[in-house]
């Protein structure tokens, strides 16, 4: 069976093969590695060998460098691949897809302004890097906001009475940060550097803040334990606090003045992203669910071979060619132009969770009493499509936002 029809394009041999290596790599090291991690409480999780040998065989592919321009050794992909590699990443294991995915981000905005100091301290050494020595996080949720921190150019963003819990005070040649992430940092208690999205004037609200590169050695850095959650096991998660961090000037990347400008950045190219990873979800289930049905005999004759059972089926691929088509579509065009059209993207992560999660329980309805059971992956896939209707911003608060934009 092939791995899905391509409607709108002929891809090229080489892109062909980029999507044949990754699903290879997704299917052989990711899907067995995320299966199994499942089972672990999260502090077992970070200290495994699997866990660890994992990423290192991402990192050691390049996957890591997904979103880094090949001027600094990163992938090197166009948007198509980049789509193509982030769904095939997620069919075999969304948590692994995201954690690799983030690990970047630091890097990948020191790439957007790159000075000499970011290019020879944060960005070579972490596209050179191949053993996972080197991983990054998105600090931007706090313990009193999550998805209100994405709200750019929205009239509630520049309301001076609500401002971030983390914060930056320049002092001389430095910032001080002060504060405190929340639980939900992805790759929060494995990280070496942190993206950190912060306050530096919060007479401007949410809009007077700035991102900045925080190497998560410093004194006055502490981690908080790994969250243990319903889905997405394998990617680790956790608070961050800062206590008096001092972080040289020039790790600030973006001041107020340009931070509602590169949150809208940082929304379109992250919530693209998730539409990209959470097709691949839904192809899973759908591929699970459709192999079964025409191996699993009930009422004498293949579930397969039930109308109800085709009837859903169809529908689940529909769903899925049509998620498919709106988040290569958003990419592509995010990717190509400047400013970015957000309302696309997070079209895009909106439709693509909603039709994982759609998909993955029309899934285990299709497996019946055995889609409940941890012998097979169906249940594994809902609750990890469960959480792409929360994580990069909650789906209802996302959409108000999108709607400000229309």
């Amino acid at each position: 069976m092939a791995l899905y029809t391509d409607l709108n394009f002929e891809l090229t041999p080489e892109q062909n093969a980029i999507k044949e290596e990754t699903h290879r790599f997704a299917k052989e090291v990711l899907r067995p590695a995320s299966l199994e991690l499942d089972k672990m409480a999260p502090e077992e999780v970070i200290k495994s060998k699997l866990f660890w040998n994992t990423m290192k065989k991402g990192y050691d592919l390049g996957y890591h460098t997904i979103f880094i321009p090949d001027t600094y050794g990163g992938l090197a992909t166009d948007p198509i691949e980049t789509h193509m590699v982030l769904e095939e990443l997620a069919w075999g294991s969304v948590d692994f897809a995201i954690s690799l995915g983030v690990s970047c981000f630091p890097a990948f905005f020191a790439s957007m302004v790159p000075t000499e100091k970011l290019i020879e301290d944060i960005i070579e050494p972490f596209c050179a890097c191949k053993d996972a020595s080197i991983v990054g996080c998105w600090g931007i949720t706090e313990p009193e906001h999550g998805t209100d921190t994405l709200c750019p150019f929205t009239p509630q963003f520049t309301d001076p009475t609500i401002s971030g819990q983390v914060t930056a005070r320049l002092d001389g040649d430095a910032y001080i940060i002060e504060g405190q992430k929340s639980a939900w940092v992805s790759n929060g208690t494995i990280a070496t550097h942190s993206l950190v999205y912060l306050t530096i004037d919060p007479r401007k609200g949410m809009s007077g803040g700035g991102i900045c590169i925080v190497p998560l050695n410093l004194p006055g850095v502490r981690k908080g334990k790994p969250l243990d959650k319903m889905g997405q096991r394998a990617l680790n998660q956790g608070e961050i606090y800062f206590d008096g961090v001092r972080v040289p000037r020039e790790y600030m990347l973006v001041d107020e003045e340009s931070y509602d400008s590169m949150l809208d950045v940082t929304l379109s190219t992250a919530n693209a992203g998730m539409g990209a990873l959470f097709v691949g979800v839904a192809r899973a289930a759908y591929e699970e669910a459709l192999a079964y049905s025409k191996q699993r005999v009930q009422g004498g004759k293949m579930l397969f071979d039930h109308q109800m059972i085709k009837h859903k089926l169809f529908n689940m691929f529909m769903k899925i060619e049509a998620a498919r088509a709106l988040s290569r579509a958003a990419m592509i065009y995010n990717y190509n132009n400047t400013p970015p059209l957000i309302q696309y993207s997070i079209a895009s992560k909106v439709f693509c969770t909603n039709t994982a999660l759609e998909v993955t329980s029309e899934a285990i309805q299709i497996f019946g009493g055995n889609g409940l059971s941890r012998e097979y992956p169906i249940e594994k896939f809902f609750r990890d499509a469960r959480a792409g209707m929360i994580e990069d911003g909650a789906n209802d608060s996302l959409m108000i936002t999108g709607a400000h934009h229309l």
